[in-house]
């Protein structure tokens, strides 16, 4: 297996938006433009004093955190965000040692993490979906997969794109004999654990729970390729004739600029569906209503026909008790202003993300509330 490991500020480079958060300082800088309405001005700045609040984690959440953190340091200037894109599991370890304030995961805490890190909470802030990305020359229309196909694709069983098992899923669609290069993260990932997720629950036989997390033993499938963040699965699968990928909505737009396809998905009522607002939010009324009072929910492989069936919330990892109570007022009216003001068009759309339910956003303000200093 050839490994190629490409830097956060490669990564930074590819997000839509991360001209607002650039690759500055090993990774962190603090945003200087954008706005935000006066009414959540005031509400934000009610209680923060000249504080610092430190951020890393999930590079699927990494462009909208830069896009949050300009706007916010126009509305509050006496809080200073420092943000860096390091993978979802890098966020979690570092929001439990108390290295950053702010843990961004695309995955939610597990058992053994809450049981380990006691007065840690995942705080739901958006919803977001991974797209599985292809480099298959000539192919124009969107190609079908399911569960079970990628499976063994990433198990080695399927080789080439014009494989039977693919082609059965694919009437009417040419596809060449290329030779398959299976990508993943290298990184701790939030999208691993959310494509992972998906390959067990379409199909256990080929992907075992044993095999679902930010980081997982990879089968040996023939030349796979592993990818630091998800500007480095965008430009890895770009320059590799055949690739196949898993990639963040946020990084949708530098998919399409490098010419890779988005593949179709099959959700658990058989139906392949590609990824939009409607079929975001068609998955997310399947899961919503029965959201847990801490956030932590699987949105995986939805029933609704329409439905896309990778989607997930975007997570704050947070200790409820933060150093000071000066912090933690910062912290707070920080979270709740992504969770309103942050939960605008204006910075969801740029990324493809859809703001929470209503009873999700109070789930989630609940949550924030816990935090003391």
């Amino acid at each position: 297996m050839s490994i190629r490991f490409r830097t956060i500020c490669a990564a930074a480079a590819l997000a839509p938006l991360a001209l607002l958060a650039a690759c500055g300082s090993s990774g962190s800088t603090s945003g200087s433009s954008g706005s935000a309405s006066a009414s959540a001005t005031a509400s934000a700045s009610s209680g923060s004093g000249s504080t610092t609040l430190s951020e890393t984690g999930s590079t699927l959440l990494f462009p909208l955190f830069g896009a949050w953190q300009a706007a916010y340091a126009t509305a509050v200037p006496a809080v200073t965000i420092t943000s860096g894109g390091t993978g979802s599991g890098t966020g979690i370890a570092d929001a439990a040692t108390g290295t950053v304030t702010i843990g961004a995961s695309d995955a939610y805490l597990s058992s053994a993490q809450l049981a380990q890190y006691k007065g840690l909470i995942n705080i739901p802030l958006a919803v977001a979906a991974v797209n599985v990305n292809y480099n298959v020359p000539g192919v124009t229309k969107p190609i079908n997969l399911n569960g079970k196909v990628l499976a063994q694709i990433y198990a080695g069983k399927i080789t080439t794109w014009n494989n039977a098992a693919i082609t059965a899923i694919n009437p009417g669609v040419t596809l060449p004999n290329l030779k398959i290069v299976t990508l993943h993260r290298a990184d701790s990932s939030g999208s691993t654990f959310l494509f992972t997720s998906y390959l067990n629950d379409q199909d256990p036989a080929d992907w075992s729970s044993s095999n679902v997390g930010t980081t997982i033993t990879w089968p040996s499938a023939p030349g796979s390729l592993a990818e630091t963040g998800s500007g480095g699965m965008v430009s890895g699968c770009g320059s590799t004739k055949g690739c196949i990928a898993y990639i963040g909505i946020s990084y949708a737009a530098k998919a399409t600029a490098a010419s890779l396809g988005t593949a179709a998905l099959a959700n658990k009522a058989g139906k392949f569906v590609s990824a939009s607002t409607a079929s975001i939010n068609a998955a997310l009324a399947t899961f919503s209503g029965s959201t847990p009072k801490t956030g932590a929910q699987s949105l995986i492989d939805t029933t609704a026909p329409t439905g896309y069936p990778i989607i997930n919330y975007e997570y704050a990892i947070v200790k409820t008790t933060q150093p000071s109570a000066a912090t933690a007022s910062a912290l707070k009216a920080f979270l709740k202003w992504t969770i309103t003001t942050g939960a605008s068009a204006t910075y969801l759309g740029a990324v493809g993300f859809e703001p929470l339910p209503a009873n999700v956003t109070t789930i989630a303000q609940n949550e924030i509330s816990s935090i003391s200093g």
